[in-house]
């Protein structure tokens, strides 16, 4: 009788629901983020740098629409996440693809928020996409 061997293989379930609600607390973080700032851009609050010249020429009001729906979706798809569904891993990674794009889009009118959010969805991506469904059990 040999005893069980701790490889990865043995842990994979534990670490892939890990990975996933690593994604789902900074999606949501993400999430409230593009909340706040869609609040803050709707009510045309001054903190929000003018750009004139700007080619992605959006009504601030336009951009905070566009963030409040976008963050709305992300705390939507966590909830999914928390729950180890497989079409919340998908589309946690489209949302957060679309944060990535929205904020890069605005950086002009908030550039250091915008890099902060940019940097948590890239690492919502990364956590969604290293966990091998495979290895993860039945529910991914």
């Amino acid at each position: 009788m040999s005893a069980p061997s701790n490889t990865r293989d043995d842990k994979s379930p534990v670490i892939a629901s890990g990975l996933v609600v690593f994604a789902a607390t900074m999606l949501a973080i993400a999430g409230l983020l593009n909340i706040f700032r869609g609040i803050m851009a709707i009510a045309e609050d001054d903190v929000f740098v003018r750009t004139p010249n700007y080619v992605f020429k959006f009504s601030l009001t336009s951009w905070g629409w566009i963030h409040l729906v976008l963050g709305v979706l992300a705390l939507g798809v966590t909830v999914g996440l928390l729950r180890l569904a497989l079409w919340a891993r998908t589309v946690g990674v489209l949302v957060a693809a679309l944060l990535i794009v929205a904020n890069f889009l605005s950086i002009p009118y908030y550039p250091f928020w915008s890099i902060i959010v940019i940097a948590i969805c890239a690492f919502v991506i990364w956590g969604l996409c290293v966990v091998r469904p495979n290895r993860a059990g039945p529910d991914y």
